[in-house]
């Protein structure tokens, strides 16, 4: 096994050897592999973010891009062929283009690392795959089209396309499968879970190429084969013992199976990927080992290699057609009735064209399901991409522009896959351009391999190199050399049908021609015709001019019956009741009688198939002449460019001068019609003038009554505004009334609380008057009674001074009368005077008492009675005023001469009660609320009594003073 490495090379060559190994040095690990939709390149992508591109048919790779980060999966079969998907560790996707390295798109929407990406088969829309959600992109817009979204407890496993349909289909954790319609994402079926045996725990899924069979494995040795069509399991395969866990599963295509894939690889824990058939669940080969562990595997849309990415990071690139060349040979042995040799020959693929003819002429046919494999193997198709891509790249020919005009087809891809055959044919040889029966020739392999142009293309190009010799030395006209050869074959095995033709004046040009230049399309079925051309392709190119003789023999009778040219040309232009087998047994018949001088296999060369790598030039034709007629063609083609420029010049002169005298003829017209319209406005304007008129009369009437009408409804208007208003008023008047009314049942509510709390404060007043009352009584009681036994107790202190005084005067002989008698009454004055201040003095301190006692009370009532403070002061103030006056009128009767009245009764008099009750003073049952009552003061009594007593001391010290002068002028006098 030969070895390349890569390192950090940008391109390079791969060694050309059937198992190749690419790996990186400084243990940079290759992580996702994928093919592209050819099979002859693919994408590698190393966890530092390089992604190569490995070219197998050149042997070369590439650096094509450098994404910084570790990518999760790879896409590269888009419907641009340059562009290619990459999942990143970002959990975005992101579109490069190979060629010119730029970016194309970025795609984000995942919350997880992608895991894997689908691509659908016509490369227009993608499903990239977390493990919570797979979403669906549109990769024409790169536009997020749909999303899946999951259970946490359900997570997903993979969601993919399947191939050949537009099915999506799903698997989840718990082993559950849907398949969804990918346009409308409605769910079409689910795959019925096994409930019987063990959970498998899928974890990897195939499908064949056809879409029909799906192949699961996961955490068992056991594989389920489902059957999509019937929706039914249709095997459980069980693997070696030694496999405990499937990790991948890829079916091996084949070119010639129909899509319908039998060989699956199973890849298990231990790293040996084993490829096993399904049908026979046979083992067929193994790649990697215990040492040299898989990791991944990829396998290659054309079945042709195998991509695995080995434990160390290396990538390891098999030979399918190596590792299956022994199995190939038994299956081929098997399949088609042991029509292969032991040992490899001239044929690839290990067939055998002697084995196959016998097989053939025992059958009748190839197997329908080999078919395409055996007319491969016998036609040696060289597949030569680059060459193809080449024939391709140029686009489409002049020649086949319009084909459709010519050979209208209903389906459009048909049309489209016939008219890019025959332009890469007219690319590879000028001649097939200028060639009028090449559709007639291409189209029935065109329908045949409409879905691999290339194969088309070749089996077309050697069809024509080898069947169709010698067609194009007599061009433009018919091959009559040709013709000839199939004419002397005839004239040799059926001369009596030779002449009858000859004598209708049918010639080779009318029953051998039409058959060749479509190839029995037009007179055969699908699968005559495909009978029929398994027996062309294996035997000598002469077998087909040798088919068209045994066919006119074949249909000798319905030809003898023929009389007319027309009747001819109808037969040989249509299909006929005619056994196919019967013709093919007749052209093995005429190929061994036929004489060697006029046997067409003399004539022809044998069978020589294309060359690799460039087709062979195609020169078996007149040159000059072609070339003479596409320069004629081109030329006419000019000419026809020129003719139909000139004639749209002239068609746009002419359409021009069309157009001018229309519009001359539509300008006149439109004079005359203006001038009669004209006339029938002035008719009409008379007309409307008179109406105008009448109008503007009638109009003036209507005006007059709309304004009398207008004035009425004004003053209605008034009126009712008026009106309204006067309601409005009369509705403020009541609503005032009843809020006056309210406010007055309020005011008289009050007024009631406020009486009641008067008659309850007057009543509370009344009482505290009486209470004050009986007090003020009392305390004159007490005064009285004290000021009366004050009184008893001087009267008798004065009487036992005047019994001592008289005792004095007794004993005082010396004295006179008459001073006795001055000094008893000074004497008698003065001891009054000391009672009498003394008296004053006890009154004026139980009056500074009982003025503390009324403060004291003063305060008390204003502290628990705030309103009624007023009326208790001026109370209080008439209390005072009384024993004031009270107290005045006893000074006043105890005069300094005279002791009369001192103790008079201070109660007063019915004269003095009448003026107190006079407007100008106030009682306590005085109810009176006038403004002009006057306020009294507690200390101004006091200040009075001061004032007093200062007077009556100064009148004391006076009376003092005047009896100590007559004491002295009496002792003079007495002296003297």
């Amino acid at each position: 096994m030969q070895t390349t490495d890569i390192g950090n090379k940008e391109e390079g060559k791969v060694v050309s050897k059937d198992n190749v190994t690419a790996y990186q040095s400084k243990t940079v690990r290759f992580l996702h592999v994928t093919f592209d939709t050819t099979g002859d390149s693919f994408l590698a992508g190393d966890h530092h973010g390089n992604i190569y591109v490995l070219d197998i048919t050149r042997n070369r790779f590439r650096l094509v891009q450098k994404t910084g980060q570790a990518c999760t999966a790879l896409a590269f079969n888009l419907r641009r062929t340059t562009e290619f998907l990459v999942a990143l560790a970002d959990y975005s996707i992101k579109c490069f283009d190979k060629d010119t390295k730029q970016l194309v798109s970025w795609m984000r929407g995942h919350e997880g690392a992608v895991s894997s990406v689908s691509v659908h088969g016509s490369g227009r829309y993608a499903i990239t795959t977390s493990a919570d959600t797979a979403q669906l992109w549109d990769l024409d817009t790169f536009q997020r089209k749909r999303k899946l979204n999951v259970r946490q407890s359900v997570g997903i496993q993979r969601v993919f396309f399947l191939p050949l349909s537009n099915t999506i289909l799903s698997c989840f954790n718990d082993d559950s499968i849907f398949a969804w319609e990918s346009d409308t994402l409605f769910c079409k079926y689910q795959l019925p879970v096994p409930d019987e045996g063990p959970r498998i725990h899928y974890k990897a899924f195939a499908v064949t190429r056809d879409g029909k069979i799906l192949a699961a494995g996961g955490r068992s040795n056991l594989l389920h084969l489902w059957c999509l069509d019937t929706r039914q399991l249709l095997r459980v395969v069980q693997m070696p013992p030694k496999v405990r866990t499937v990790r991948q599963l890829e079916f091996l295509p084949d070119s010639f199976d129909g899509g319908a894939s039998q060989n699956l690889g199973v890849l298990s824990q231990d790293g040996v990927m084993r490829f096993i058939n399904i049908q026979t669940c046979k083992l067929l080969f193994n790649i990697g080992s215990h040492d040299d562990a898989i990791t991944s595997a990829t396998v290659s849309p054309n079945g042709r290699h195998i991509v695995t990415i080995m434990d160390n990071g290396s990538l390891n690139i098999y030979s399918v057609q190596c590792l299956t060349q022994d199995y190939n040979k038994v299956a081929i042995i098997r399949m088609i009735r042991k029509a292969v040799h032991l040992t490899r020959n001239e044929l690839p693929d290990g067939l055998n064209k002697k084995r196959l003819v016998a097989l053939l002429k025992a059958f009748g046919e190839y197997p329908a399901k080999y078919r395409m494999f055996v007319w491969r193997s016998l036609l040696r198709l060289p597949e030569n991409h680059a060459a193809f891509s080449s024939l391709t790249d140029k686009g489409l020919h002049s020649a086949y522009l319009s084909i459709q005009e010519r050979y209208p087809i209903k389906s459009h891809k048909l049309q489209r896959g016939l008219q890019r055959v025959l332009s890469a044919l007219a690319h590879w040889a000028a001649i097939f351009g200028e060639t009028d029966y090449l559709p007639l020739v291409a189209f029935p392999f065109v329908k045949l391999f409409q879905n691999n142009p290339l194969l088309c293309f070749e089996v077309v190009a050697t069809t024509i190199v080898n069947w169709c010799q010698h067609w194009f030395e007599y061009f433009p006209n018919p091959p009559l050399n040709v013709l000839s050869m199939a004419e002397n074959v005839l004239a040799h095995h059926d001369k009596e049908l030779l002449q009858h033709l000859i004598d209708c004046g049918v010639t080779s040009q009318l029953y051998v021609w039409p058959l060749l230049e479509t190839l029995f399309s037009e007179v055969l079925t699908r699968d005559e015709w495909l009978k029929l051309f398994d027996n062309v392709f294996s035997n000598h190119p002469a077998f087909l001019l040798v088919s068209v003789v045994s066919y006119v023999t074949c249909c000798r009778a319905p030809l003898l019956l023929c009389s007319h040219k027309e009747d001819f040309e109808y037969f040989f232009h249509h299909r006929n009741n005619l056994d196919v087998s019967s013709v093919i047994k007749e052209t093995y018949r005429l190929m061994e009688s036929t004489p060697a001088d006029i046997h067409p296999r003399n004539m022809l060369d044998d069978f020589q198939p294309l060359t690799r790598g460039q087709y062979p030039v195609f020169n078996k034709y007149p040159t000059c002449i072609v070339e003479y007629q596409s320069q004629e063609r081109e030329r006419i083609r000019q000419q026809e460019v020129d003719y139909l420029r000139e004639r749209q010049a002239v068609q746009e002169l002419r359409a021009k001068a069309v157009q001018r005298q229309a519009e001359d003829e539509a300008w006149y017209t439109q004079q005359e019609l203006l001038q009669q319209a004209e006339e029938k406005r002035r008719d009409i304007l008379q007309q409307e003038e008179s109406k105008l008129a009448e109008q503007r009369t009638r109009l003036t009437a209507m005006k007059r009554e709309l304004k009398v009408k207008e004035l009425q409804l004004m003053d209605a208007a008034r009126r009712r505004f008026l009106k309204h208003q006067q309601d409005q008023r009369l509705t403020e008047l009541h609503r005032l009334d009843e809020q006056i009314q309210r406010k007055m049942n309020t005011r008289d509510q009050e007024t009631a609380a406020a009486v009641q709390d008067i008659e309850v404060r007057q009543m509370e007043l009344e009482a505290q008057r009486r209470l004050f009352e009986q007090q003020l009584a009392k305390e004159q009681v007490r005064v009285t009674q004290e000021v009366r036994a004050e009184v008893d107790t001087r009267r008798h202190r004065s009487e036992v001074e005047d019994t001592t005084f008289q005792h004095l005067l007794n004993n005082d002989t010396d004295v006179s009368l008459g001073t006795k008698k001055v000094l008893e009454e000074c004497l008698a004055e003065a001891g009054q005077l000391g009672v009498d201040t003394e008296w004053q003095a006890e009154v004026m301190r139980r009056l500074d008492q009982e003025d503390a006692d009324r403060d004291r009370h003063y305060h008390q009532l204003a502290g628990l009675h705030r309103e009624t403070l007023t009326k208790e002061q001026q109370l209080v103030n008439i209390i005072e005023d009384y024993v004031l006056a009270g107290q005045q009128r006893e000074m006043r009767a105890r005069s300094p001469c005279s002791t009369s009245g001192l103790l008079h009764n201070p109660v007063a008099s019915p004269g003095q009660c009448q003026q107190r009750h006079s407007p100008n003073n106030i009682c306590l049952n005085n109810q009176s609320t006038s403004d002009d009552s006057t306020c009294f003061s507690l200390d101004r009594g006091r200040g009075e009594l001061d004032c007093r007593e200062r007077e009556l001391m100064q009148d004391i010290r006076e009376l003092r003073q005047k009896l100590a002068a007559r004491a002295k002028n009496s002792n003079s006098t007495t002296s003297q």
